[in-house]
């Protein structure tokens, strides 16, 4: 193991993430003991070119083959070129870009080889997060919450409060800062809340040749289809108790539901559905939170805000409200879960992921010249 791993006390670690939305990869420094958060550092952002977008989202729900070499090429490339920016960095936490998840079936794939960004950057990285919760029975994600938890305690945040990730997938996190550790019964539930971003940004794509609905603009002139919603709400993960987690391509059929709609009505049915799954997710938490932190794009949508604060029994604003980037945080996390692998911590436990005991997931690489 590398110095950089075994010294004592914070390591200044950089994190990085490339989500299902596609948009690009997020990377940003975070100073921890792998427990409670000491300060944020620089960050750093790099979008895909319609090019790099292509062969990745090619990749999509598919396990092995060309499709999945070529998109693990190009995540490690734009990886390295973006990570290659920062400096006196002692450690990497490397997601990777999801192609497909069946946690109850082939399991969960990451591509990208840590160990190419290790010898590459000349730092150790971690990295494959999600297998080791998937082999013990967990879901493998939602992963962020544990770096949620250290969060909620670094803002002074004393009552229960909830992060809401709107990237690809919705995911919600509870949580209870009056619990000291994040695995200790009562701290933690995690869960996906169903789709976000992802079908409205394939619709966009599909039908205009924009990545996404850029403020909210076209679903603010349209109406929402109300059969169309309701046939969404029927689905049977809604009722489903968590922990539990979706698919990018899960529910790919929304699309479909909004097939003979308007551009600008399939974008606001597009837009509730993600509302209304926030809302049904919400009465699985355990207690209601004090408020709702947003994070990810969906935030910067104020129509699909505004929903979230109409349907919603407490107070819903973007994670900027107590001082945090929500476009970093999920790069933070892994930034955060690096160190904790790197220390012997857990990563996830039953009421995140549902995995059977606590477990810390993650390989280490660390560089060959080392």
């Amino acid at each position: 193991m590398s110095r950089a791993i075994s010294k004592e006390g914070p390591l200044r670690a950089l994190g990085a993430m490339s989500g299902t939305s596609l948009d690009g990869v997020d990377a940003a420094v975070l100073v921890t003991d792998g427990r409670d958060i000491v300060s944020f550092g620089a960050s750093a952002y790099c979008s895909y070119s319609s090019q790099q977008r292509q062969v990745i989202a090619a990749g999509f729900g598919k396990w092995q083959g060309e499709e999945v070499r070529a998109a693990a090429q190009v995540v490690e490339t734009a990886h390295i070129e973006l990570l290659a920016q920062f400096n006196e960095i002692d450690l990497i936490g490397f997601h990777g870009q999801t192609l497909a998840h069946a946690p109850r079936g082939q399991g969960t794939l990451q591509v990208g080889d840590g160990a190419v960004l290790a010898d590459h950057l000349g730092v150790p990285v971690v990295w494959d997060f999600r297998s080791a919760d998937v082999e013990m029975g967990g879901e493998g994600a939602p992963l962020a919450p544990f770096f949620h938890h250290a969060c909620a305690r670094y803002a002074g945040i004393t009552k229960p409060v909830a992060f809401l990730n709107l990237g690809g997938v919705g995911n919600l996190t509870w949580v209870d800062p009056a619990q000291v550790r994040p695995e200790d019964e009562g701290a933690l539930l995690a869960f996906d809340t169903g789709p976000a971003n992802a079908p409205l940004n394939d619709l966009m794509q599909a039908r205009l040749g924009l990545p996404f609905d850029e403020g909210g603009k076209l679903a603010a002139k349209g109406e929402v289809e109300q059969g169309a919603l309701e046939l969404f709400l029927a689905e049977p993960y809604f009722a489903r108790i968590p922990p539990k987690s979706l698919d990018r391509n899960d529910f790919a059929e929304m699309v479909a539901l909004v097939g003979e709609l308007s551009d600008a009505d399939a974008a606001a049915t597009l837009t509730a559905m993600c509302a209304a799954g926030v809302a049904e997710a919400m009465q699985h938490c355990p207690r209601l939170p004090s408020r709702v932190l947003v994070t990810g794009g969906g935030r910067s949508n104020p129509v699909l805000m505004q929903m979230l604060a109409v349907s919603l029994d407490c107070p819903v604003v973007p994670i900027e409200d107590i001082g945090l980037d929500g476009d970093m945080l999920e790069a933070q996390a892994f930034a955060y879960l690096a160190v904790r692998v790197a220390r012997g911590l857990p990563t996830s436990c039953a009421s995140t992921t549902g995995v059977r005991a606590a477990v810390g997931g993650g390989t280490v690489s660390v560089p060959s010249q080392l």
